[in-house]
């Protein structure tokens, strides 16, 4: 296996960047009728909202494709961008903080991650089946990309942006994406703020399985888990990665005593088994049966703000934000108490209190009735929106005048060399950087790194949809 750096990994950049490949047009053969959606496996909550409009739009009759962005990045990038994201939540949370909050006051990306993006742009374009009628993103890179790919012209199907954080982040509103739609009013007013074109409020997108308990299924959930049969019970979570300070918060609700903490810690198995060593007793890694776990629980304990949290206000689960991990957690976090959808213990004094008064006060039955409003009107959600576009078609913006030549074509082929060679470099150091400080030795992560950039095995391959976020 060839290590970064390596003359077999420059000369595949090099034959990648420089190879020709014409840019397809927009011209279609067949009739417009599929639906793209664009991803990112990066957590789970992108993939989530993805999969379940796949589900619904292929329950309407609508033909639908599913692209992860990560797999239309150059040289395995994407692999090493979800690897290394994931490496700075667990090990420099307060790096991803500072870009997170540096890339909010600036409106936006910065130009690395602009000129990687525009890497994926010719791949989307030929990844994009004819007849597609419209492309939907669920994830903010995707969007960009498919965003100048419309003001370029180069485009002719309608993009839609799910947004599926409460909170909008500028990154989320990529100009030329014709449709911004949002789970409530709140981030349907961020968003707009930020300058996004005909937002259009739809409601959550959450597998319907989470609903509110019928007689007698919770006490059959708390018996499947076997979770204690009336003691009040706390549903921590943090993402399918089981990122943020797990342990601590999992103390905090075992001591303060308003209820049994039962923690799902996602693909972090490792953490779990932690959890049972401090003696927490009901400590879970991954979880399929979701759904009868909410049954089972009074409450839920969340650091992030997403999937998870609008699937438990499907299941008229109560709320609580608390302990948040950086960037989005927080904002999320605002958002949702905004909304009035979620509680923000911002002091750990209030914990008790505040989980009292959502498991048997009038705050609780006020969150629920908030939640469970998100799904009342909705109907099939964002998917109608989606699907009426997919058959009635929609008008296309003014496109930008693309002529390129043949010398610019050379130039732009060597500016690709050099921005994916950069990148690679740039997103293989954020790699490193994060956690070689708390390895034993940076050897092992250099090659970790050199294995997620292999040119061996460079088509197109699906991640497993994960589900916890």
């Amino acid at each position: 296996m060839p290590h970064l750096g390596s003359t077999v990994h420059l000369r595949a950049l090099a034959a990648a960047a420089l190879s020709r490949r014409p840019a397809p047009t927009p011209c279609r053969s067949a009739p417009a009728e599929r639906v793209v959606i664009v991803s990112a496996s990066i957590g789970a909550g992108h993939d989530g909202a993805a999969h379940e409009l796949h589900r619904r739009l292929r329950a309407d009759g609508v033909p639908v494709e599913r692209y992860d962005l990560l797999d239309l990045l150059p040289a395995r990038i994407g692999r090493a961008v979800r690897d290394g994201y994931h490496r700075m939540l667990v090990r420099a949370p307060w790096v991803y903080q500072r870009i997170y909050s540096g890339t909010e006051r600036a409106g936006g990306s910065g130009p690395l991650a602009r000129a990687l993006l525009r890497t994926a742009e010719n791949r989307m374009l030929r990844a994009l089946p004819a007849d597609t009628a419209v492309v939907v993103s669920t994830y903010p890179g995707a969007s960009r990309v498919l965003g100048r790919l419309r003001l370029a012209g180069r485009l002719d199907a309608p993009v839609f942006t799910y947004l599926t954080d409460f909170s909008v982040h500028p990154l989320w509103v990529a100009d030329g994406v014709d449709v911004h739609l949002a789970a409530h009013a709140v981030p349907a007013a961020q968003a707009r703020a930020l300058g996004a074109r005909d937002v259009q409020v739809g409601g959550p997108v959450v597998d319907p399985r989470f609903r509110p308990a019928q007689e007698g299924e919770r006490s059959a959930a708390r018996a499947r888990f076997g979770l204690p049969a009336t003691t009040p019970l706390a549903l921590l979570v943090a993402g399918s990665w089981g990122v943020g300070p797990v342990r601590q918060v999992a103390l905090e609700l075992r001591d303060c005593g308003a209820a049994v903490p039962v923690v799902v810690c996602g693909r972090n198995e490792a953490l779990a088994r932690q959890l049972r060593e401090d003696g927490i007793e009901h400590a879970y890694g991954w979880v399929d049966d979701m759904p009868g776990l909410m049954h089972a629980a009074d409450v839920l304990v969340q650091n992030a703000g997403g999937l998870t949290s609008l699937e438990a206000f499907a299941a008229g689960l109560p709320v609580a934000s608390f302990r948040c991990i950086p960037g989005h957690g927080p904002a999320n976090a605002a958002a949702l108490d905004e909304a009035g959808v979620a509680a923000w213990i911002q002091d750990p004094a209030q914990l008790k209190d505040v989980l009292h008064d959502l498991i048997g006060g009038p705050r609780g039955l006020l969150q629920r009735e908030a939640g469970l409003a998100l799904f009342a009107a909705a109907g099939r959600g964002p998917a109608d929106a989606i699907a009426r576009a997919c058959r009635t078609g929609a008008p296309l913006p003014a496109a930008l005048p693309v002529t390129p030549s043949a010398a610019r074509g050379t130039r732009l082929a060597v500016r690709r060399l050099g921005v994916t060679a950069a990148a690679a470099c740039t997103v293989g150091a954020c790699a490193v950087g994060t956690a070689v400080a708390t390895t034993e030795t940076g050897t092992g992560m250099l090659h970790a790194i050199g294995r997620h950039l292999d040119f061996d095995d460079l088509p197109y391959t699906s991640h497993p949809g994960g589900h916890r976020s």
